[in-house]
């Protein structure tokens, strides 16, 4: 039987159960999967988490280093986020440079930590124009089974908040500190099967979606990031319905990334 045909009759099953309200998994349409993190998962990182949601799951790591700030930010650290999609994880993912796919996960991830201001570069500034601090997140892929945006984040920001600076390890400092933290942004992304929006999508649906969107909100529900996939449109009232889901649907999450924080 051709793939072509088999992602045909899928998709026709996705859509007739999208008609009855219904999904693969039996799951209620603004119902997100089983969320777990594992703290420090990673001992030679500077802060580290495991995350799995649902069937989905990634690792996540921190590490500090002092570099030069870049000439237009003499008095801003660094942040740079880099995204590995491993073969191991998916039939979908091939070895070699970044795919798209791995670069807009890291985009995703990276603005919401940027424009959440979860980081202030200021602070990392250890001397004007000559050394600051570079935070790497690596996030490797494990297993693939839908929703990487979600479940990277996630991973990114516990792993931040459970990061230490090695100040005395590079000399710029008595003893190690914890990494500061400002804000706490979560997203949540829904895709649309038909005229149903469905948050926290599993691979099946990703794939049979005219659309797809991830808002990302802070801790007081402004919303701090958007990425919106796909080829097919949003309307207007549908956008609204979606980042009222991330509003509501952060809270859970937050609680989820405080309790594996200060584990």
């Amino acid at each position: 039987m051709s793939e072509e045909f088999v992602a045909a009759l899928k998709k026709d099953y996705i859509h007739d159960l999208a008609l009855k309200e219904q999904r693969v998994d039996g799951r209620k349409a603004d119902e997100m999967r089983t969320l777990t993190i594992t703290p420090n998962a990673i001992g030679t990182a500077d802060g580290s988490a495991m995350v799995h949601l649902g069937r989905t799951k990634c690792i996540v790591g921190v590490k500090i280093a002092t570099g030069t700030p870049f000439p237009d930010r003499p008095k801003e650290g660094v942040i740079i986020t880099n995204v590995e999609l491993i073969p191991m994880a998916s039939p979908s993912f091939e070895p070699g440079p970044p795919s798209q796919g791995s670069i807009e996960v890291a985009r995703v991830v990276d603005r919401g930590i940027r424009e959440s201001k979860m980081l202030d570069l200021a602070e990392l500034c250890i001397k004007e124009g000559e050394k600051v601090w570079m935070v790497n997140i690596d996030i490797h892929t494990l297993d693939y089974d839908g929703n990487l945006f979600d479940a990277a984040l996630i991973g990114a920001v516990t792993a931040l908040k459970l990061t230490v600076l090695p100040a005395k390890a590079r000399g710029v400092g008595e003893k190690d500190v914890p990494l500061k933290v400002h804000h706490t942004p979560t997203s949540v992304t829904a895709v649309k099967v038909g005229k149903n929006i469905f948050v926290d999508p599993q691979v099946d649906e990703e794939q049979v979606a005219d659309a797809r969107l991830t808002i990302t909100v802070d801790e007081h529900g402004a919303m701090r990031a958007a990425q919106k996939g796909g080829s097919g449109a949003l309307t207007v009232d549908e956008v609204k319905y979606i980042i009222g889901l991330s509003q509501k649907l952060s809270h859970e999450i937050r609680d989820a990334i405080r309790k594996a924080s200060s584990a």
